[in-house]
């Protein structure tokens, strides 16, 4: 059963001017000292390699940063209300992080391209990520992350809004994208709309999608829901599935080790997921398709007409 809080309704999005240089107008705030900054890097550099919480003021900024240090949290002051509108650091996104641990919360990510086609709200490097009630939307991706076998993920209560793309003979980009990470974690979380690519793509050795939901019926272009590109073991459990009419690729919902199998699969738990075609959706497809041969524990799911339950391939 979806929790409502995966539900998230959308920010509006305010009308801020240009940021003040003033410190007692400037918009970042650093909690542990009350020192203020007119721009989000002078706040990341003022906390350096140490901890810090970085509070940022309702509005609409064109503003980005790098983290390559420290444990920095990037909070909102008002959840929703603080808005990154179209600005990219080192090419890459709005947040570059690579510190020991970076915590975002309450923020909106949008309007984020670059020429590569991989423009993303968070650009995760190294390290452990934590996302909180944010909004990612309209962008090439949401969240891409690089190879750190010893770093954590956790996206809770978010939600992922005409995000991805396959075109322009580019890699394609998708919601959210995680490369050979320890563990990615995904609870109440919606994701929707889809411009092209996987909603879900990960390369990670353990996986945990719970609670969340994935709603195809309004995608363009789009693959798979949950693509497990490498393998991997964990649990995806208690979701809600529907795939649209438009698709690149409508041949599964979850996908294991469709790139090669680098981690085991053994012991990969899929229950209690409820899965559809949107109505008007005629097609045959499957719920899980796995490459690897593990031993995938596939329990109760509810699947619609059209949906065979597993295939291997």
């Amino acid at each position: 059963m979806i929790k409502a809080t995966c539900l998230l309704a959308l920010p509006v999005l305010l009308l801020a001017g240009t940021v003040s240089a003033q410190p007692d107008r400037a918009p970042y705030t650093v909690a542990e000292t009350g020192q203020r900054f007119g721009a989000l890097q002078e706040a990341v550099n003022f906390i350096g390699d140490r901890a810090g919480t970085i509070l940022i003021a309702p509005g609409a900024y064109r503003d980005c940063a790098v983290q390559t240090a420290g444990q920095v949290a990037f909070v909102a002051q008002e959840p929703g209300q603080t808005v990154f509108d179209g600005a990219i650091c080192e090419g890459k996104a709005t947040l570059v992080v690579r510190g020991r641990s970076a915590r975002v919360e309450g923020l909106v990510f949008q309007n984020l391209r670059i020429g590569e086609g991989n423009g993303a709200g968070i650009r995760l490097e190294k390290g452990d990520l934590t996302v909180r009630q944010s909004w990612f939307r309209d962008s090439d991706q949401g969240i891409l992350s690089a190879d750190d076998p010893n770093g954590q993920v956790l996206i809770e209560k978010s939600t992922f809004s005409r995000l991805g793309r396959c075109d322009r003979g580019l890699s394609c980009a998708h919601s959210v994208y995680f490369g050979d990470y320890g563990s990615v974690t995904i609870r109440n979380v919606r994701f929707e709309q889809g411009r092209g690519g996987h909603y879900v793509k990960s390369r990670a050795a353990r996986i945990e999608v719970s609670d969340s939901s994935f709603d195809d019926s309004q995608g363009r272009a789009t693959n798979y829901m949950i693509d497990l590109s490498a393998g991997a073991t964990g649990a995806i459990r208690g979701n809600w599935m529907v795939q649209g009419q438009d698709k690149e690729n409508y041949s599964a919902f979850i996908t294991n080790a469709a790139e090669g199998r680098v981690h085991s699969a053994d012991g990969l738990v899929i229950e209690a997921n409820v899965a559809r075609l949107a109505p008007g959706v005629d097609r045959t497809t499957a719920f899980v398709a796995d490459w690897s041969g593990d031993a995938i524990r596939l329990g109760a799911n509810q699947t619609g007409p059209g949906l065979k339950k597993f295939e291997r391939r």
